[in-house]
Parts: structure tokens; sequence; C-alpha cells
């Protein structure tokens, strides 16, 4: 996931999108009828020497479309402005208070969100400087009866800290009670030191697809088919944390401040179909962290929820999507397509599903996986007129991009007779093994090299003299062979190789000589990788 420095991330939106649709929803007829404005900016340029954002008025149309289709604002009533400039945002938000005003503002909601470049004094807006001072001024003056005001750009956190707002980890606020339902809320996507992040892969900021994720059905934790504030700011924080922390730009903390009055139990979203803009729905099934991309895997992650033991019920906009879920083993992943107004369930056996080795070996979702195998072999004698040898062996590996990295140990034992003695040979090897693989449809092939120490001893059973013998070997080996991954992290694994033990032997008559030995091995053995 290749991320950029960023103004912020949308953390705010959300909350503040929660607090708004949580006031809808949770006021009987008298929500519904409240009149719910939302003034959206966003703009990738900022002042000169600044790089141009990539996503900062995507995120903003991402608010947009969260709070038309599931926040219940009209078109009518959210105001997008995208690379405007500090006037035209300025007379925006004075227009919609007038507004406001002149209609009553009894159950009132105004949502004010900016995604783009800031300091800790000001948005920078396209070459123009808009003051947070005066922006707060014109929110909490609002006649709305809840404000709510969410900044998504670097050093933003000045704005809560000012008002007695902590600069980390704010979002440690107890999130399970209640939220107050009449006063100000203003929401930032970093602390007063920090930079914000957008992703790449995400075509966006972290917390923006935290927050959409969760509204669309990731957050219900209790499964009750509604995404409460407390749902929703949970997972929204909980997933910036885990993805900002494995980005070069460090660990983002969105931070908060709050001026609120009244109690009331906040339902942000309703997984139900509404008149208009129907939903499908999509029930996810536990143990699996689940991404959906719109229409393909190149397309734009629309959804994400997170590996618990919870089915996830998510509302979307009917279409076709890709689905990838990561297990504790392997990847699930294929198409779905989710239908206007029905229910559908993502069915496991129907997906491919990808072992996680052949992913490291393709570069993605993890950089490397370790492993432990054991199994039998079968070899020709090292000795003269022995027979074949039997054993057992064991491996560690660790498969990476590429390549497959083992270090093995091995035992043997042949033996021969004949009228006048019988032998019985011993040998332990061990050695370090590297390995190309070629992932195909159902089997991966491999092929590589082995070098290292063996240890050999012959002793004799016989009526005369026959002492035992010893020696170290230098062993080579060069081989090929097939794996199956069966599923939970198992690997049935076959192999033939040739190979070549060089090591000084001793004679009877105690004389000794170099001699190489040309061996072939046929092995089968079982892993287990994670």
């Amino acid at each position: 996931m290749m991320t950029g420095r960023r103004r912020g991330i949308t953390n705010r939106f959300a909350l503040v999108l929660l607090a708004a649709l949580a006031l809808a929803a949770t006021g009987g007829a008298r929500a519904q009828a409240a009149l719910r404005i939302a003034v959206l900016v966003g703009n990738n340029d900022g002042e000169r020497g600044e790089v141009r954002l990539r996503y900062a008025e995507q995120d903003a149309a991402k608010m947009s479309r969260v709070l038309h289709d599931l926040g219940g604002f009209r078109s009518e009533d959210i105001v997008s402005l995208l690379g405007d400039d500090t006037e035209a945002v300025r007379h925006a938000i004075i227009r919609v208070n007038e507004r406001l005003r002149a209609e009553g503002a009894a159950d009132s909601i105004l949502v004010v969100y900016y995604s783009g470049h800031a300091d800790a004094d000001a948005l920078h807006l396209g070459g123009s400087r808009f003051a947070i001072d005066e922006l707060e001024g014109l929110v909490r003056g609002s006649p709305a009866r809840m404000r709510f005001l969410i900044v998504d750009a670097c050093r933003s956190g000045a704005l809560t800290r000012v008002k007695g707002g902590t600069i980390a980890p704010p979002f440690d606020v107890q999130v399970r009670r209640s939220i107050a339902s009449e006063g100000a809320v203003f929401l930032t996507s970093s602390a007063a030191n920090e930079d914000a992040q957008e992703s790449d892969a995400l075509q966006g900021s972290f917390f923006t697809h935290y927050l959409v994720s969760g509204l669309l059905g990731a957050a219900d934790s209790d499964g009750d088919r509604r995404v409460s504030l407390s749902e929703a700011y949970a997972y929204a924080y909980e997933g910036t944390l885990r993805a900002s922390s494995r980005t070069w730009g460090g660990t983002q903390h969105p931070t908060y401040s709050y001026d609120l009055r009244g109690h009331e139990d906040v339902t942000l979203t309703t997984l139900t179909s509404a008149p208009g803009h129907p939903s499908g729905f999509l029930t996810l099934p536990p143990g699996r962290s689940f991404l959906l991309f719109q229409n393909d895997p190149d397309g734009p992650v629309v959804a994400e929820t997170t590996g618990d033991a919870t089915r996830h019920h998510l509302a979307l906009p009917p279409g076709r999507y890709f689905v990838r879920g990561r297990g504790r083993d392997d990847l699930l992943e294929g198409p779905v397509v989710v239908r206007a107004d029905t229910e559908s369930s993502l069915h496991e056996p129907q997906m491919d599903r990808v072992a996680y080795a052949r992913l490291v070996r393709k570069g993605g979702v993890v950089d490397r996986l370790r492993g432990i195998h054991a199994g039998y072999f079968v070899r020709t004698g090292l000795w003269r007129d022995s027979d074949l040898c039997e054993g057992a062996f064991a491996a560690y590996e660790v498969v990476t991009r590429g390549l497959s990295m083992a270090v093995r140990a091995s035992a043997w034992r042949s033996g021969f007779r004949n009228q006048e003695l019988s032998a019985a040979a011993d040998d332990v090897t061990l050695q370090v093994e590297g390995a190309h693989v070629w992932d195909l449809p159902v089997v991966s092939l491999h092929a590589g090299l082995g070098a290292g120490p063996a240890w050999l001893h012959e002793s004799f059973t016989t009526t005369g003299e026959a002492p035992s013998r010893q020696a170290l070997a230098a062993t080579l080996t060069a081989g090929g062979g097939a794996e199956l991954a069966t599923g939970h992290g198992l690997v049935l694994d076959a192999g033939l190789a040739a190979g070549a033990y060089a090591f000084r032997e001793r004679t009877f008559a105690e004389a000794s000589h170099w001699t190489t030995t040309v061996t072939f091995v046929a092995r089968l053995g079982l892993g287990y990788r994670w």
C-alpha cells in the first residue's frame, strides 16, 4: 500500500457523518423532518511549494455519497465545493447558516467537511488561506442544533488542542458512552504535530476508508443491522491507527473536541434500502478480513471488514464487486454481484482459494512465510554393495518472493549381508537448500540445489575382524518436485533428486582414499506453513 503525506484522515468526516446520521435515526418522526445540510470541501491544490494531493477532492465526493445514501441528506442539501478558493467556501457556509436561520433550526444538523492541505493556522485552498479560527467561528455560531466540523489535513489537531482536545491518542475516549445530541463536535485527522496520510491503494485517506466501511456495516459489532456512533467511531479509529502504523509516515492519531448537551442513543446508519437509492446486501462469513473492490481486483477499494468472529452485513450500491478474504492460512477471492433489495451471502466453496505461499512468491499480501516439513525418503546406498537406504527428514523453510529457502536434517540407514558378514550403514545429513517455484493452477513445481555436511558410519557383524568405520562428507544435491496445498496451511510435497557425497573412505587394510558417490533420492513429505 503506497502512501503519501496527506492532509488528514477523514475520520472527522466520519464522526460528523455519524452524529448527523445518528441524530436523524434516533429522533423518530421529529428526526425525519430535521433539516440536514452539508458543506463538503475538497481541494487537491495547496500553497506554492506544496505537493499536489491526489485524493482530497475524491474524499469529499465519498463523503457526499455516504451522507446522501446512508445519512438521509437530500441532494439539494449537500453543497460540494471541489477545487474552490477561500471566498467560495466562506460564502457557502454563510449562505447555509442564513438558510438554517430562516427555516428554523430546532432539529437541524450542519456538517462542514474539509479535505486538503493545511497548517496549524489555516486551510490552504489553491493558493488562498482560510483561517481556522474563522472557520471554527462560522461553524460554532451556526443556528443548527448539531454542528460538525471535520478537518482532514496535516497538523489539523491544533484546532482541537486549542479547545481542550488531546494530541494523542484522542480516540481512546470512552466510545461506548452515548453521545450528546445537541452542540458542536470538532474532529481532525491528525494531531498538531503530525502529517496526515492518503493511500494510493485505497485512493483516499485511511480514515475515510475505514469510516465508510464501518458505516456500510463493517462496524456493526452487535449484528443489529444498525451502525451506532460508538461502533463507527471505534472501527474508524482502530483501522486508521493500524493502517498508518505500517507506513513510512508513522502512526496517525485523529483528535476531537466537543461542546454538547443532552443525551441520545445515536444510530448513524441502518442497513436497509432507502427509496430513491436502493441498496443490495452482502453477508460475509466470520474469521476472515475482507476487502471489496469495485468491479475487479484493479478497481478502487469500496469497503473493508476485520477478521473477527462476527458475520458482517454490508449495505452496498448494486453492482459488480471483487471480494478478497484473508484468513489465517490462505486467501479467498472472486467476483460477486450485488443486486438491489436482495440479500446474498458469500459462499466460500465458490471462491478461489489461494495458498499464501503463492501470494508471497508473487509479492503480495505478506512478505514471507515460514514452515516446517517432515517426511520419508528412500535413497541408493553410499557404500559398495549396500542396499537402498530408508530414512526420515525434518526441515524448516522460509518462503519469500521468487525463492524458498530451507534447512533440512535427515537420518538414513541401510545395510547389506553376505555369507561372511553383515553391515549397517548410517548417516546424518544437514543441508541448506534453495529452490525456485513455478505456480501452476493445481500444484506448484520447484527445482533447486542443496549443500551441507554429513556424518557417515558403517558397522559390521562377522566372525572375523571388521572394525567399524566413519567419515565426514561434503554433499551437493540437485532436484525438483511438486507440492500441493491442501488448505489450513498444510502442504503435501514429493520430490526426486540426485546427489554427490565426497568423503575419505577407509578400507579394512587401514588405507584410505577420497571417493565420490552419486546417489538418487525420492521423498514424500507433509508440511505446515504460517
